[in-house]
């Protein structure tokens, strides 16, 4: 096995080697690897690939097609051998965080797996059985100077992280084992207890906060679902109206989350009878969409079925319950999408205490991915267009719908008043 870092590297020469005819020159780093390993068919992982560079001295991504293409590297030409040598029996392993930074033809000559991070219980397990036992080790305590509860690992992993992987986690438990040995070394030799209100006296405020699920039912009011590199977070959106015309969105917004603030109303607009929602309402008043925590740039289709309910029960003054949360894109014709990251947004439901979530239909294969014994936590509803979304999301919304269409009929049953002149 050899690892060979790729973050920083611009001269092509490291890929193809140097020619003999200059000072200092010596071969490429992949005929460097199987002569540090002494076998012709190692494991080599080529780490940080994304972070490749190229100046005027050549690029090492397109040296590396070669490399990495089985059609080709059978006869990979080596400047300082200055003959073809075979590759073909190397078993290449790259790592990258960002796939769009990795050149076009060079990913498509990959193999790619993505990997999704840690969930917050994950990230328990593997402080309880890595992270702990290292740093206590580090910091010469033992069990008999500090213990972690699992409120106290859970609550900094919520509180001051924010994060797909461990590395600010580790920092922080390292953090707390330092005071503890502190303590010790000042003479205080009794046992810490780590729980939440420890942690918070150790390590200050919080510096995260995860929002909560509604206290309450209320119009135009609803709990969406997003994905975010540290993992699942629960989203509140809020409706209101007032006089004027159209539709003003504020939170910080992407092009793409707008979109589909768009395409709900137009779905809403065209099917209005349907919805019981009176076609002069659009004329004479403003639908104003707010994402609470402005500071935070939010994007994606998850929320379009989101953005439907919250307008439907704002229009229809109808009730959203508090204890469903939801994720999916919507489209014009009120058909719902496949979204992604359903694991995380379903994970962080339960730990907002909410047990239902509405998912699109073909996001049912996903629902696999979680570990069983959190699904039988979560009851998940799949829906295949908006209808039903509305009728599990807002209460007595079919009593509601046929309350309003009775009104309608007997509006159109009233006599009118003809006067001869």
């Amino acid at each position: 096995f050899v690892r060979i870092a790729l973050g920083g590297v611009k001269d092509e020469s490291e890929i193809r080697g140097h020619r003999r005819t200059y000072v200092g020159a010596m071969p490429g780093r992949f005929i460097q690897a199987m002569k540090q390993c002494k076998t012709t068919n190692p494991i080599i992982l080529l780490d940080e690939i994304d972070k490749l560079g190229s100046d005027f001295k050549g690029d090492p991504s397109s040296a590396l097609l070669e490399v990495l293409d089985p059609e080709q590297n059978f006869s990979f030409r080596d400047n300082y051998l200055n003959m073809n040598y075979d590759l073909s029996k190397i078993m290449f392993i790259a790592t990258a965080n960002m796939l769009d930074q990795i050149p076009g033809p060079l990913r498509d000559r990959m193999e790619i797996i993505n990997l999704a991070g840690y969930s917050q219980e994950e990230k328990v397990q593997i402080s309880k059985k890595y992270l702990i036992p290292k740093q206590m080790d580090e910091h010469g305590i033992t069990d008999e100077h500090i213990e972690f509860h699992d409120e106290g690992v859970e609550f900094v992993i919520s509180g001051y992280t924010r994060e797909a992987g461990l590395r600010n986690l580790e920092r922080q438990v390292g953090a707390l084992c330092r005071k503890v040995a502190k303590k010790i070394a000042s003479g205080h030799g009794e046992k810490t207890h780590i729980f939440s209100a420890t942690v918070e006296e150790l390590l200050g405020p919080a510096v995260y906060s995860r929002e909560d699920s509604n206290e309450y039912d209320e119009v135009g009011v609803a709990t969406g679902l997003a994905w975010t590199a540290g993992g699942g977070e629960i989203l509140h959106i809020e409706a209101t109206k007032m006089k004027g015309r159209g539709i003003t969105l504020t939170g910080q917004l992407g092009d793409v989350m707008k979109e589909s603030a768009h395409a709900a109303l137009g779905f809403i607009r065209s099917h209005a009878a349907e919805l019981g929602i009176d076609d002069k309402f659009f004329e004479e008043n403003e639908i104003h969409i707010h994402l609470p925590a402005g500071a935070i740039p939010k994007d994606g289709p998850s929320a379009g079925i989101t953005l439907a309910t919250v307008i439907t029960s704002l229009l229809t003054n109808s009730y959203i319950s508090k204890d469903i949360a939801m994720t999916g894109e919507i489209t014009l014709t009120g058909k719902v999408l496949p979204v992604g990251g359903i694991k995380e947004k379903a994970l962080a439901a339960m730990r907002a205490g909410i047990e239902t979530v509405i998912i699109p239909w073909k996001n049912q294969k996903d629902v696999l991915e979680i570990p069983a014994h959190y699904r039988k936590k979560i009851n998940f509803i799949p829906v295949k267009n908006i209808q039903e979304v509305l009728e599990i999301a807002l209460v007595d919304w079919n009593r509601q719908l046929d309350l309003d269409q009775t009104k309608r009929k007997e509006a159109d049953k009233k006599p009118v008043l003809c006067v001869d002149t």
